[in-house]
């Protein structure tokens, strides 16, 4: 294959709430305290001061671009109570992003949100636009030299996790399930017998995304889009109709709502197939991964083509990647990903960019144990860890995809 282009996107993703540490006026630091099954993020990785160090680590790779979030809870600690500093410390890392030669993609909200939010509503709330609005406003003072904004990470899982939540609190599960991890707990029958994501739970991600586009684009001259979770959802023939159903719930209501942006995010890990019922758990099978997913690299490049074939967009591939302990199986996952992406694109799909998930070994939403990262943290000491699989990521965007 030709080398992929200059302007190409070679990088990592992280989160603000995973790996920053301490972010007290969040809903998630909250929740961690007191719903059973869940470990507290605590000083997480520490990147909330040690940014600078893992930015260095992804340009010293050799890799273009970092994407990352901005916090809400800490830029808007109380309702109408913006933090000038909170402002100032995002521009710092957007300013060294661009100092290391690294492109920042710049994530607006990624799950966590303001706990004053949450106890309103949050996202249930008919003042929720109007607060993203606010913040999104005041956030754009800092963005100027951003090229790619992401509104809402997500939003058909931000839609699961509010269903995980109403869950608990009517009894239906007994602990918390990260909505990215398998297999713990009947959180895949619950996913199966509640009518949830629904247009209901759709339409005020929808209905954010969309007030603040033109915001974003005029204040900062930012591409926009979102990042939508692709399933890669497929079935047999006879099952064809429960899969265009189950597939518009999850993917499609949300990647129709993307047709006026300048971008999707597309977030791929494994396929799921689809029967008669709606979603299939994934079976246990000694090739999953350490989430309990198959292992099916060529979703990537099954997401690529949905998202492309349902928006008619420009894609950027904002997460990929398999959760082990075996880093070599990480590269050999990567590899295999990257060779549906190039599948992709010689098929007509315009991809931008690919950012691996994640930089760091992180807190997973309420676990520590399943390690994603290009680098490992000791969190004791904090000490970073390069692992081979970011070498070998460098290598491949040096070498523009011709060491893939």
């Amino acid at each position: 294959m030709a080398a992929y282009p200059h302007t190409f996107l070679w990088g990592a993703s992280t989160s603000p709430h995973q790996i920053e540490g301490n972010n007290i006026n969040s809903d998630w630091w909250a929740r961690e305290g007191l719903m059973p099954g869940m470990e507290p993020s605590g000083d997480a990785d520490d990147s909330y001061h040690r940014y600078r160090e893992d930015m260095q680590l992804l340009a010293d790779a050799g890799l273009n671009a970092y994407r990352f979030g901005i916090e809400w809870a800490r830029i808007e600690p109380r309702p109408g109570e913006f933090s000038n500093a909170e402002l100032a410390h995002y521009r710092r890392m957007i300013d060294t992003a661009l100092e290391l030669g690294l492109k920042p993609v710049v994530t607006l909200h990624h799950f966590s949100n303001p706990r004053w939010f949450a106890e309103e509503g949050g996202w249930l709330s008919p003042a929720a636009t109007d607060r993203f609005i606010a913040y999104v406003t005041r956030a754009t003072e800092v963005l100027h030299g951003v090229e790619w904004v992401i509104t809402i990470n997500e939003p058909n899982m931000m839609a699961m996790m509010v269903m995980l939540q109403e869950s608990m609190r009517n009894g239906q599960l007994s602990q918390w399930q990260s909505p990215t991890v398998e297999g713990e707990s009947d959180r895949d029958r619950i996913a199966a017998s509640l009518p949830v994501p629904t247009a209901e739970f759709a339409a005020p991600f929808i209905d954010a995304h969309h007030a603040v586009r033109d915001i974003i684009r005029q204040r900062a001259g930012a591409q926009v889009g979102w990042s939508i979770a692709n399933g890669a959802f497929y079935s047999t023939p006879e099952n064809s109709t429960k899969l265009a159903e189950v597939r518009f719930l999850w993917e499609d209501i949300y990647l129709e709502a993307s047709s006026d942006d300048d971008f999707v995010g597309v977030q791929a890990y494994s396929a799921q197939e689809v029967d008669a019922n709606g979603l299939v758990p994934h079976p246990e099978h000694p090739e999953n991964t350490a989430v309990g997913s198959a292992y099916r690299p060529d979703a990537l490049g099954t997401a690529l083509r949905h998202s492309a074939e349902v928006t008619g967009l420009p894609t950027l591939v904002t997460e990929n990647s398999i959760a082990t302990t075996d880093d070599a199986r990480r590269i050999e996952y990567t590899t295999a990903a990257l060779e549906g992406l190039e599948a992709a694109i010689a098929d007509g799909v315009d991809v931008r960019g690919y950012l691996h998930w994640s930089l760091l070994d992180n807190y997973e939403w309420g676990h520590w144990g399943p390690t994603f990262g290009l680098i490992a943290v000791d969190r004791t000491t904090f000490v970073r860890t390069p692992k081979p699989s970011l070498h070998w990521l460098g290598k491949v965007a040096q070498s523009r995809g011709q060491n893939a």
